[in-house]
């Protein structure tokens, strides 16, 4: 991936979307030919000359100190999610990093699938940072049956999100889903520009979803720690899951999600069904494996 067009146009669309007003700049009458700020006024919030952050933006970030990304970020607005892909964009341009991190790892440790096994009432599953479906107990495995429905392994989220059309079943709110799944890999792209097999997948999306290259286009970057799934089970229903996502210190690259319920909700009594439904398909050999 070209790292100097991912800054040119990172920190353009956070120009962009930010008015002088939001930016507690005066606001002049007439007509502005820019949509958002000016790079002057960019230049002005961030602390830099005009020319230094003219550089920045045409995709020079080799070298920029911390301070002068902390200015951008504060300029700019960027959350915590698109301050850490800012830091990463930079990182990725110096010439010889000191270190490249390693790509998101394709296999998961025997001790990891060991700890899934041993939860028994919730899914959980493992993926790495491409949204692979590395590992995953047996509740996992029931509740995403239709991702794991596809043969290539391992089965991958977002290939099933976009180019499935059974995707607009399973997830209650498809476009939510969609959002956080571009932005998540454009926030892996930042880290890894570099990554092969990341860098084919989304070769593979682009070319094959235009909902995909809409959402690409925009740059946006999104964490997605905790929260609430909602999906469609064909066996059980719809269901509101919390989710946590928690990564393995030990383990770079792997993250490990667990999906629950309140008690006494619908959703718990759908998850108990969800178990029973399990436990027969895997006695009948229908359960996909991971």
């Amino acid at each position: 991936m070209d790292n100097r067009a991912e800054i040119r146009e990172f920190l353009a669309s956070r120009r962009a979307r930010i008015t002088p007003e939001q930016a507690g700049l005066p606001a002049y009458g007439g007509h502005r030919r820019v949509t958002g700020l000016r790079r002057e006024e960019v230049a002005l919030l961030a602390g830099v000359s005009i020319d230094y952050y003219v550089r920045l933006e045409r995709g020079n970030l080799a070298g920029a100190s911390d301070a002068v990304l902390e200015g951008l970020a504060r300029a700019l607005h960027l959350d915590d999610a698109e301050r850490a892909h800012l830091f990463d964009l930079a990182r990725a341009a110096e010439p010889v990093p000191a270190r490249r991190p390693r790509p998101s790892p394709a296999t998961v440790p025997a001790s990891i699938q060991l700890v899934l096994d041993a939860v028994t009432d919730a899914p959980a599953w493992v993926r790495n940072a491409r949204h692979d479906i590395l590992a995953a107990n047996r509740m996992a495995r029931a509740l995403y049956a239709p991702v794991l429905a596809d043969p290539r392994r391992p089965a991958n989220n977002a290939r099933f999100a976009y180019l499935d059309p059974a995707a607009h079943d399973f997830y209650q709110d498809w476009d939510r889903t969609a959002d956080d799944l571009a932005a998540m890999l454009r926030s892996e792209a930042g880290r890894h520009p570099h990554d092969k097999k990341l860098i084919e997948l989304i070769g593979e999306l682009s070319t094959r979803s235009e909902d995909f290259r809409t959402r690409w286009a925009a740059h946006n970057v999104r964490f997605h720690r905790t929260g609430i799934k909602k999906l469609r089970h064909p066996a059980v229903g719809n269901l509101d899951l919390t989710f946590e996502a928690m990564e393995f210190p030990a383990h770079p690259g792997l993250t490990l999600l667990v999906y629950a319920a309140p008690a006494g909700t619908p959703t718990a009594d759908s998850l108990k069904l969800l178990a029973s439904w399990a436990a027969t398909a895997e006695q009948a050999g229908e359960l996909a494996q991971h």
